[in-house]
């Protein structure tokens, strides 16, 4: 699967599980709890002790790319190739990175900056940004989505951050290409209850493919 496939396949299937965890055990269980919900796409983020692990550890267990793993919280070029080399199919940031850009230009990997502003958008999409994270979403609000694509109605924007069951569907319809979500989806493993991570991800599925008509 190349860069175009899988920023293809997170922009159809509009949902990217954000796991922060204790350790990488629970990264690993959260993570199938998502993909047995419907999620195709999962980011362990570095904060996460062993995330590197945590993405070798998925990448090996779904080789054929039965959903695609991620890092999330990467802040400079030497934890972008950290994560790539470990299989990393697409890379986020929470903000505009130049050097993380050109790390995942070089190894043709996907990558996901963040973004506050128009200007933030725009260098992000001149850098070869593929997908354009919109942090924090909870700040923002659909409402940036709808008023930023006006202008560039070619911006594959994914909001991260206060999206939840009762708002996803004001994100899609804005015109976000996906969105990432975190707490709100796997807020059951806090108490070792990962079927509720399921159903939380199977809601969002379903509502995402509502809106989306």
């Amino acid at each position: 699967m190349n860069r175009a496939d899988v920023a293809a396949r997170i922009e159809r299937a509009g949902l990217i599980a954000v796991v922060r965890a204790d350790t990488v055990e629970q990264a690993l269980r959260i993570s199938e709890a998502c993909r047995r919900g419907g999620a195709a796409a999962v980011e362990i983020t570095f904060t996460v002790p062993g995330a590197a692990k945590a993405i070798e550890a998925l990448a090996a267990a779904y080789p054929s790319g039965d959903i695609l793993i991620g890092a999330g919280t990467v802040l400079d070029s030497e934890t972008a190739r950290t994560a790539i080399l470990a299989g990393a199919r697409f890379v986020v940031s929470p903000c505009l990175r130049p050097d993380v850009l050109r790390t995942c230009n070089r190894y043709s990997t996907v990558c996901m900056p963040g973004a506050m502003t128009v200007r933030d958008v725009v260098e992000a999409l001149e850098g070869g940004a593929d997908l354009v994270k919109a942090f924090p979403g909870e700040v923002l609000g659909p409402a940036f989505i709808k008023a930023v694509r006006g202008p560039l109605p070619h911006a594959r924007l994914v909001p991260t951050g206060g999206v939840s069951i009762e708002n996803v569907a004001d994100w899609i319809r804005a015109g976000s290409a996906a969105v990432g979500v975190g707490g709100n989806l796997t807020a059951g493993a806090k108490s070792g209850d990962y079927e509720a991570v399921t159903d939380a991800t199977h809601r969002f599925v379903e509502a995402i493919a509502a809106a989306r008509g």
